[in-house]
């Protein structure tokens, strides 16, 4: 066996932990409203992601993995929990910015089971998992080291008066009014609000690799976690990408995020962790099309942010690790909830005492074998227990119990994405073959298909299953808001914005 090969078996055969000198590192990117068709390695025409696109070329590219929700907080408190956000209570819809609930303290994330084995810990970007009183539930009260970032969705705040190209394009669009205008804040303190939005990018980057290259040079194994405002509306980049693309302010955010991807990744060549170090990206959910061609694009799948049709909840994702993962492209079926058990395993880290969601995906990953994942489950946005999932998929079959359209989706000539398709169940569900097809335009007949039948009929009992174990977790988000809990600058901030609550 080449030397190469030979190594990868052994890492096979035993723990990651136990083979490797150091133990290895992780980053993770999670972009924000990114649909399955909007890089150009997933087959956009116009979009420019040189860094992403050698990732892909380079690593394991995925053409069936999922979110667990098709809006923001729930799929990030997914990703980081390895549980569904019904347990977790984060429902239904999202936080904002005077938010009294947030991701429970009593959550385990995947930085808190990284601590006790003496790794580095930074967030950069849009945590979107709630503030709290005094901070309480920023990222560094969830285990994270440190922490630079817009604490929410960046078009929380009025953003009409704000450039958001150079040399002083304003932000296309009002955003939320009648709450302060986005800060920035490092750890616990807000260091700029409104943010500059032409500058926001860099800082990040900026932040990325200071924060590889200390650890590096601390000889300590570190776990990046990068969830961007990109390419969530209103778009916005700085003078490196604004105007480099050809699809418009869309492409310039996309280029923009890309560009930090190539800045992380060459960092990790430089400092010489690359080989010991799992690089893995994907989205938080599908695109939002009522921005039309601002929001993004989901792709041959149908609808997209908002539903439970693949469009909201399929999402481009790529994982890469010099010299481990071999180049190609896997069918298999994943999901966020996976990347915590997975980083787990690799990291030889105890798993909290709770229910997971999630499968370690090192068989796909390393052996490009067959995923632990039976089935794939689908909670629309406002997830209870009278309905509970709206749509299951096993293998290649989808069936929908309920479909219901968004806001999110609307612009589409799909009738069955905007907000005015209401809610329907369906008995017996609707039910579709995403291999023949992902667009889930042709409903199969029952009729005459007893092999469909009995697909079905596995369906529902793992939905039966499934929904037995789900403790629905008291919901965070219906705990309300309270604008004095709005971020709002001290004293030393500069500029201090006038409508704090302060």
């Amino acid at each position: 066996l080449h030397s190469a090969q030979l190594l990868i078996t052994c890492l096979l055969l035993c723990t990651f932990s136990s083979c490797l000198s150091s133990k290895p590192n992780f980053v993770i990117f999670f972009a924000d409203d990114l649909g399955f068709g909007d890089l150009s390695c997933y087959g956009h025409p116009t979009s420019l992601t040189p860094n992403l696109d050698l990732l892909a070329a380079k690593g394991l590219r995925f053409t069936d993995f999922y979110s667990t929700s098709p809006v923001c907080s729930p799929s990030r408190a997914s990703l980081l929990t390895g549980r569904y956000q019904t347990r977790s209570g984060v429902y239904p819809g999202v936080f904002y910015p005077g938010s009294i609930g947030g991701l429970p303290l009593n959550e385990t994330t995947i930085a808190e089971v990284l601590k006790p084995l003496g790794y580095a810990t930074a967030a950069v970007g849009k945590w979107h998992l709630g503030i709290g009183s005094n901070g309480m539930f920023l990222p560094t009260k969830q285990g994270f080291d440190e922490y630079l970032g817009v604490p929410y969705s960046h078009d929380q705040g009025p953003c009409h008066n704000l450039t958001c190209f150079p040399p002083d394009v304003k932000c296309y669009g009002v955003c939320d009014v009648g709450v302060v205008t986005v800060p920035l804040i490092h750890n616990e303190n807000i260091k700029q609000q409104p943010v500059n939005f032409l500058e926001l990018e860099k800082a990040y980057s900026d932040f990325a690799t200071r924060f590889i290259t200390t650890s590096a040079k601390n000889k300590q194994p570190f776990f990046l976690y990068y969830p961007a405002h990109h390419t969530h509306y209103p778009q916005y980049a700085g003078s490196d990408a604004a105007g480099r693309s050809l699809r418009g302010p869309f492409g310039d955010a996309l280029l923009e995020l890309d560009n930090t991807v190539g800045n992380v990744m060459a960092t990790l060549q430089k400092t010489g962790v690359i080989n010991n170090t799992l690089v893995l990206f994907t989205s938080d959910n599908g695109p939002e099309l009522m921005r039309m061609s601002r929001g993004g694009n989901s792709g041959l799948l149908k609808c997209g942010k908002g539903t439970t049709y693949d469009g909201g909840m399929r999402e481009p994702a790529i994982a890469y690790w010099q010299g481990f993962i071999e180049p190609g492209v896997t069918h298999e079926m994943a999901s966020t909830l996976d990347i915590f058990p997975t980083i787990a395993s690799l990291a030889g880290a105890k798993l909290p005492p709770v229910m997971l969601d999630g499968f370690d995906m090192t068989d796909i990953l390393f052996k490009q074998g067959k995923s632990k994942r039976e089935a794939m489950m689908f909670y629309p946005i406002d997830p209870n227990e009278k309905y509970g999932l709206f749509a299951v998929r096993l293998g290649k079959f989808k069936a929908h119990f309920y479909t219901q359209g968004a806001s999110h989706s609307a612009s589409t000539p799909d009738h069955d994405c905007p907000g005015s398709a209401s809610f329907v169940g369906h008995d017996p569900p609707l039910m579709f073959n995403l291999e023949a097809d992902p667009s889930e335009r042709y409903p199969i007949s029952l009729k005459d298909r007893p092999d469909v039948q009995a697909v079905l009929e596995q369906i529902r009992t793992i939905k039966a299953q499934f929904e037995a174990t789900m403790v629905f977790g008291e919901s965070q988000i219906s705990k309300g808001s309270n604008p004095n809990l709005e971020p709002c600058c001290n004293p030393d901030c500069s500029p201090k914005p006038s409508c704090c609550h302060c």
